[in-house]
């Protein structure tokens, strides 16, 4: 049974304003003091109005859940101190100046890329899913690439950009392509290849190391994973449960299907930027691109499609019926923008729509 690990960026907020607070420092210093072995969960990040934390690896997804809920309910009590809230938000709702953090990097970042890292407040959901080998996982992202944007289209939760509604369903998603390194890939076909064209990247000098290299999917450097990169933070803590369980079952399916010796599809970097782009503007409310014809179908329709592609991956793992159930459940519910939305037709203000998702997100 491949480990699966979760990542989330949490927005700092004030309870009663719902504007974005720079608090992550102050944060991070007390949940170091706190934490009993030195292994707290919580992670500096770029922006100081954000807190990352990083769950432990996982085999069973009701594990995995849980842990998630733990973080997010550690993140909440540690923010309190300071007056704070946290989030599950992939962008601010109302406006915000976003403050760089102190770090060297950081600054490095500011004066390379200028507005687009201070304009970079955005906030996401990464999983990390167990390779045996960087053979393997090279393999599995050449083959998950045009399933990617689904995983996005589930997660979609950055309606609002400035206080006002941007017509996307993932904003964030857009904001993130701003970095030059950010994006779909084409096929790799060894790890050799994709060491070389990391190092290439790296050799240009427009970015300053391998940790910059924002590709949807990639090999992590520090553990034996495939780290997935696509999806906003999400408002329900059980929807990375969701997306864990997908990425999951796509990083299996795609291992067996190296093993048979089967090719990845030969789609380009131009179409699935598209249906990225398509992904973040629709959610699952609309259309989507079939991942295998790259045409338009109803995001139910893809749905099936994706759960028919990983359905001997996710029986064999116990998880078939269980991801069956939250994909119904979601598309009954929305996903964390079409929340967003409504709680502003019935609120009428975005300070309650943000204050309401302090609520949810601990839910």
């Amino acid at each position: 049974m491949r480990t699966v690990g979760v990542e989330e960026e949490l927005l700092l907020v004030d309870p009663e304003s719902g504007e974005a607070r720079p608090l992550s420092a102050a944060i991070l210093a007390r949940a170091a003091l706190d934490s009993a072995d030195g292994n707290d969960p919580f992670e500096k990040e770029l922006h100081e109005q954000m807190l990352e934390y990083a769950t432990a690896p996982q085999s069973d997804m009701d594990d995995l859940g849980r842990e998630i809920v733990r973080c997010r309910k550690e993140a909440a009590r540690h923010a309190g101190e300071f007056g704070c809230a946290v989030a599950a938000l992939a962008t601010s709702p109302l406006p915000v100046s976003p403050s760089i953090g102190p770090h060297q990097r950081y600054q490095w970042m500011a004066d390379q890329f200028g507005i687009a890292t201070r304009e970079q407040l955005v906030l996401g959901c990464h999983v990390h899913v167990a390779v045996d080998s960087d053979d393997e996982g090279v393999a599995v992202i050449d083959r998950m690439r045009p399933w990617l944007s689904v995983l996005s289209a589930l997660s979609c939760n950055s309606p609002f950009w400035q206080g006002k509604d941007t017509g996307y369903a993932s904003y964030r998603s857009r904001v993130w392509q701003r970095w030059p390194s950010a994006g779909p890939t084409e096929v790799f076909g060894s790890p050799e290849r994709y060491r070389e064209v990391v190092a290439n990247m790296i050799d240009t000098g427009v970015i300053l190391d391998e940790a910059m290299v924002y590709f949807d999917a990639r090999l992590c450097r520090n553990h034996p994973t495939v780290e997935i990169r696509v999806a906003d933070v999400c408002l329900h803590a059980d929807t990375p449960v969701l997306l864990a369980t997908l990425a999951r079952g796509l990083v299996e399916t795609a291992a067996r299907e190296w093993r048979a010796g089967l090719e990845p599809a030969e789609h380009g970097v131009s179409v699935l930027r598209l249906a990225a782009w398509q992904a973040a503007r629709a959610g699952v409310s609309d259309t989507l691109l079939h991942p295998v014809t790259m045409r338009r179908r109803s995001a139910p329709a893809v749905l099936r499609a994706l759960l028919d592609h990983v359905g001997e991956a996710l029986a064999d793992s116990g998880d078939l019926e269980d991801a069956r159930d939250r994909v119904a459940h979601l598309l009954a519910r929305g996903n964390g923008a079409r929340t967003q939305r409504e709680l502003l037709r019935r609120s009428g203000g975005l300070r309650d729509v943000v204050t309401e998702c302090v609520r949810r997100t601990q839910e």
